[in-house]
Order: structure tokens, then sequence, then C-alpha cells
């Protein structure tokens, strides 16, 4: 481990005296922000709808545009987070950020808002993956379980933050009003990052950058990818656009709610979310330890994730209690870069975390668009809207399924 700058001494930096606060505090508040601007959309969406006429489409189009441009900023964030560190390269970003959601703030078209939500993609690009980069750097490896369970813990609050508490504060703020809040808040933490992490350059900094993408696109081809790639799409990807989405129409529509009651809903899936990353937080060490890799613990979740959504589909049990299971069981999606990441170097983690991370956003983009297409469509049809939300999410569950077939265990037996 290389001496830390800025007043650490020569020690670990999860061992230096206010690290907790230096170090995890500001990228916690980052990939908070980054998870409410992801899911805000779900609550907005009806007044957007009303303001600007969108049709079910424009709609997943506008609100998928932020996966978009997430997903096609990965490779490039990988590289500069391996080359440069999280310091420079997530403060930067936030900068966007706080520039994307002003420009969102004055939108008062669809092509202005997608491109202003497209340019908040950018920008929070590097939340999660600046955080994994920086703790693989600074954390022993028995933590990361667990320090990837607080951060996505930080991002359960962000989702929180957006359905309930959004939707109360609309008639006051609107939803302008509510972008401006979020424009100021990501410049403080853009200065917060400046400010407090260490500004430690990473293992690449010396790679040539055409070797360094050269490195990057090997690592799609790899067997050790692919067998995450699908699932990362549509567990991953298929959540993202349902609680940034469609989640609330589903309730609205097929379950009959209002939208204050629907975003109470969010609200236990959300917290179900916070609940699940907390105990992975909490008692990650404790499983590591253990030998609970982080493959079990996405086999386990995705088996019960299937469950739970076909039984939404087909209303068998309390609703809020299978809205909070599905947002518990979801939090082993983030045990996908970890588990994809120890098939491959150190020194290229970064690039695989943001591989993988570009499959999970070219699933939401296409999950919450398609979703959008189909809808229309079906309607087009003749379905009402309820039933068309039922085939198209249990489209997305068959999909589903077949992702989950390559995390079992195949194996031939051996002989004798």
């Amino acid at each position: 481990m290389p001496p830390l700058p800025n007043g650490f001494p020569e020690m670990s930096p999860a061992q230096a005296p206010g690290a907790w606060g230096r170090i995890f505090l500001p990228f916690a508040l980052g990939y908070y922000l980054s998870y409410l601007l992801r899911t805000v959309n779900a609550v907005i969406s009806p007044t957007l709808t009303g303001e600007l006429g969108l049709s079910a489409a424009d709609l997943g189009l506008l609100t998928s545009t932020y996966f978009l441009a997430f997903g096609l900023a990965q490779i490039p964030v990988g590289i500069a987070l391996d080359r440069f560190g999280p310091r420079r390269v997530e403060g930067c970003l936030m900068l966007l950020t706080a520039l994307g959601s002003a420009a969102f703030a004055m939108g008062d078209s669809l092509t202005g808002l997608g491109g202003a939500r497209a340019l908040v993609g950018v920008g929070v690009s590097a939340c999660l993956m600046g955080a994994l980069k920086g703790f693989a750097m600074w954390y022993p490896a028995e933590r990361q379980s667990s320090m990837t369970g607080f951060i996505m813990a930080a991002g359960a609050l962000g989702a929180l933050t957006a359905s309930a508490p959004v939707e109360a504060l609309l008639p006051f703020m609107g939803w302008r009003g509510v972008f401006w809040t979020i424009a100021a808040l990501a410049l403080m933490i853009s200065l917060w990052i400046f400010l407090s992490l260490p500004d430690e350059a990473s293992h690449g900094d010396n790679e040539r950058l055409l070797d360094a993408l050269r490195a990057a696109v090997r690592i799609f081809p790899a067997p050790a990818f692919l067998k995450f790639a699908a699932s990362s799409m549509f567990f991953t990807g298929g959540f993202m656009a349902m609680q940034s989405l469609w989640a609330v129409p589903w309730l609205m529509s097929v379950n009959g709610l209002s939208l204050a009651q629907a975003a109470g809903y969010l609200v236990a899936l959300n917290v179900g979310m916070l609940a699940g990353q907390l105990s992975i937080g909490l008692l990650g060490v404790r499983l590591a330890t253990r030998g609970v890799r982080p493959l079990n613990l996405i086999q386990f979740g995705y088996a019960g994730m299937l469950s739970v959504q076909l039984c939404i589909l087909f209303d068998l049990g309390p609703l809020v209690v299978l809205w909070f299971l599905l947002g518990a069981l979801s939090s082993v999606n983030s045990q996908t870069y970890l588990a994809t990441a120890s098939n491959f170097p150190r020194q290229v983690f970064a690039r695989v975390s943001t591989a993988i991370n570009l499959m999970a956003f070219a699933g939401a983009f296409a999950v919450q668009w398609g979703l959008g297409l189909a809808l229309d469509a079906l309607q087009l049809a003749g379905q009402t809207l309820s039933a068309s939300l039922s085939l198209a999410f249990g489209g997305l569950i068959a999909v589903q399924v077949l992702a989950y077939l390559p995390l079992l265990p195949w194996r031939r037996a051996q002989p004798g």
C-alpha cells in the first residue's frame, strides 16, 4: 500500500484516523444522490406526462436516457478510475451532475429534458464504481462485501428519498424545485470529494491509453464475464427499470392504488432494499469467513426474486410484504461486481466492475424503454393497461429465468 497523502499516516486508509468520515461518507453521499436521480422519475412521471403530453414510450425513453448515458460512460470511467483514482474522476463528474440537474430543472421539451437527464447519467456514472475502486484499493478483501453492502445502503436511502418524501414535496416545490435542490447538493458533494478524499492515483497510471482500452475490450468475451452478463442485464437492470419508473404505473393500474399509495409501496420496496444492504454490510465479514462467497449470495437472492415477482404477478400474498421482500432480495445485485471482478487481476478491478455495470445499465435501458414500447403496442392491439403490464412483466420474468441458468453450479460428476 503506497503512502497516503493529504495528512494521512503511512498506513492503510481504512485504519487512518477519521477514515470513515473522510473516505466512506463522501462516497456514500454521492451514491445516495445517484440513486435518488435514478428513481425520482417514478414519482414525478404522472406530472411530467400531464405537462408534456407524453406517451408511455416517450416516458420510457426520457427516463431511460439516464441509463443509456450512464452505460456508455462506463468503459471510459473504468479506465479513468484505474489510471487517475476516485478523487479526481468522481469529483469532476459530480460537477456534470449539478449542471445536468440544473438543465433538467429548466427543461420544457422532451428533447431538452432527455439531454439533461443524459448529462446527469454521465455525471453520476462513477459514484458506485469510484467507491468500489476505493474500497478495493484501501480495504482488505474480507471487508469488501460489507463495504459494498454499506455503500449500497446509501443508495437505498436515496431511493427512499425519491419516493414518498419527493411526492410530499411536489405540491410545495414542484418537480423543477426538486431538481434545483438536487443541483445544489451535487455541487456540494463535488467540493467535499475534492477536499476530503486522498488524491491517490491508481495502479495503472503508467499504462498506455491504447493498452488500457485493449485490456477493457478483452474483458467482454471472457467466460468469467459472460457468466454474469445476462443476469446483470435482466436482474439488476430489470429491477432498476421497475424501481425507477414502472413500479408506480403497475401499482396504480394493476392494483388500483392512488399516486400517494403507490409512493408508499415504493417506500416499502426501498426500505426492503435498505434492510437487505445493511444486512450484507453487517454480516458480510462473518459470511466471508464461513466460506459464503458473493456468488452464493447471488444464487440465493435471485431465486428469491423470481419467486416474489411471480407472487406479485399473480397477486399471491400481502402486497406490502411482497414489495418489501423484492427490495430486500435485490440487495444481492451489488455482489455481482465482486463475483465478476474476483476472476480478474486486481489492477483491472474498475474496468471489470464498470463492464458489468454497463451490462446492468444496458439492461435497464432496454427493459425500461422496451416495456414502454410493449405497453403501447399491446394497448393498440386492444389490451387494457393492466393486462398489458401483466404480459410485459411476465415476459421480463421469463427472460430472468434464462439469465439465472448460467449462475447454477453445472458440474459433471468426477470419475471415481
